[in-house]
């Protein structure tokens, strides 16, 4: 492994984002100095930090900096005018983007399996790390949520394998190319290519286009694992050099998904002829395995070793967490903010509950669903639920009013098809409107890549009350 050598000082600002604060942690286990700073410091990441002793400043100050930090890590979400980074810049110090740490101490000279795609990439990727540790392979591994299997999102040592979720988002301020073209990749599996990152890509073919880059530098003696069944992919692929396999549950797909059954428990379904079973639910989740999988052939891990390790997986944090009960109604927590994912999320909790009243929470947060991209499709995917509450847009000032999502129509679409629909301004306010309106069984799902001022422990104090 290529490692810049224990004692030495990095800074991350911008540490509570997900992959940042995995390779933070990580890091900091194999004896760096680490320290880092993030205006939204709210657990699970916080509490992962803190408990591996991470000192986390709260806000962004130029002060914040230790004087003798050797790399300052600039995450993806900073910009100029952040005082720490004018600090880096005016104090002209040593700053790298997350992906260039990655590229430069720990991915050359690896078997990098990258996985990529709009929606399923951390459960894909949790999966895949999770088949190669159990079959033995102690991967390497950097994961954009925590797994409950391996306690960390990352993890870094010197096997010949390393696993790792790639984001088609662009890697910082200084270098608007996706993350993902860091990545020396040898396999990738591209799960879907849909819209998304408004804040970044003007249109669906800009994002193809970076797609076609990635696919352009994986070597020909490497793997391209594609969804069959997704018309982007096979698109993006037309001109790779690499070999090909389609994987999904079309006839025409050489890796084919079929004999599905589903129960509130999991999932079965037989691939390459092969019968697994997994404790995920949703035809997302299948083609998710499915994918980990045929990754895992391979690189010749064993089917019985695969099958033991997917009925072992335990999941992963805000992928249909449970968040507690009370009063017999279950509040669970979701990471999902794209209106696809949303209405898998739903479709897959009507599997588990199929006898219970399902209400979702939205908190518009993402850079593209606080915009009016989704305006139509939102609808469409919320009022799978019985009953929808939206927030207000995060950070509203941020986003010109004519670009704006309008909640409130989202609300008025979802009550004329028949369904329950309420606005309110924030999470104090929905959970005083929701509160009465819950009974025994009923199920509440919050759907928010932030902290949503911590709604569901409020939802469940007031539901103990």
């Amino acid at each position: 492994m290529k490692s810049a050598g224990h004692g030495q000082h990095f800074h991350f600002i911008g540490i509570c984002g997900t992959a940042m604060g995995s390779v933070a942690a990580a890091m900091a286990e194999r004896g760096f100095i680490v320290t880092g700073s993030d205006e939204n410091v709210y657990p699970p990441m916080s509490a992962f930090l803190e408990q591996r002793g991470i000192a986390l400043t709260a806000g962004y100050r130029a002060e914040n900096i230790p004087a003798k930090t050797d790399v300052i890590v600039i995450g993806n979400a900073m910009k100029r005018g952040n005082p720490e980074v004018e600090a880096v810049l005016n104090r002209k110090l040593f700053y790298l983007s997350l992906p260039e740490v990655l590229k430069n101490h720990f991915l050359r000279g690896r078997h990098n399996l990258v996985v990529t795609g709009t929606h399923g990439k951390t459960t894909t990727t949790a999966l895949l790390a999770w088949i190669m540790t159990s079959s033995g392979h102690r991967p390497s591994y950097m994961i954009g949520g925590i797994p409950r299997n391996m306690g960390q999102g990352a993890q870094f040592n010197d096997s010949q394998f390393f696993v790792i979720e790639g984001d088609e988002y662009d890697t910082a301020f200084f270098d608007k190319r996706s993350k993902f073209i860091h990545y020396l990749p040898e396999l990738v599996i591209v799960n879907n290519i849909e819209f998304d990152h408004a804040d970044i890509f003007h249109d669906l073919d800009e994002i193809k286009r970076s797609f076609r880059h990635l696919l352009r530098i994986v070597p020909q003696n490497g793997m391209v694992l594609l969804n069959g069944d997704d018309a982007n992919c096979r698109e993006v692929a037309n001109e790779c050099l690499t070999q090909i396999v389609e994987v999904g549950f079309g006839i025409n797909c050489a890796a084919q998904i079929r004999d599905i059954a589903c129960s509130a428990g999991g999932s079965r379904f037989t691939l390459a002829e092969e019968k697994f079973e997994i404790p995920l639910i949703g035809e997302f989740n299948i083609r998710n395995a499915a994918m980990a999988i045929s990754a895992a052939k391979f690189y010749g891990i064993p089917g019985d070793a695969i099958g033991h390790a997917l009925e072992t997986f335990k999941g992963i944090a805000r992928r249909q967490e449970i968040r507690g009960e009370a009063r017999g109604i279950k509040v669970i927590d979701d990471f999902g903010h794209h209106p696809t994912a949303m209405a898998q999320t739903l479709t897959a909790l009507r599997y588990r509950y199929p006898h219970h009243r399902l209400w979702a929470i939205f908190e518009p947060r993402s850079n593209t669903t606080r915009r009016a991209v989704f305006q139509h499709e939102l609808p469409n995917a919320l009022k799978l639920a019985d009953g929808v509450f939206i927030s207000e847009v995060a950070k509203l000032e941020q986003i010109p009013e004519r670009e704006r999502l309008n909640p409130e129509a989202v609300v008025e679409t979802i009550a004329k098809s028949g369904k329950p629909a309420f606005y309110e301004r924030g999470a104090d306010a929905i959970v005083e409107r929701i509160a009465p309106l819950l009974r025994e069984n009923d199920i509440v799902v919050v759907f928010s890549n932030g902290g949503f001022d911590n709604i569901h422990a409020k939802l469940l104090q007031k539901l103990k009350g």
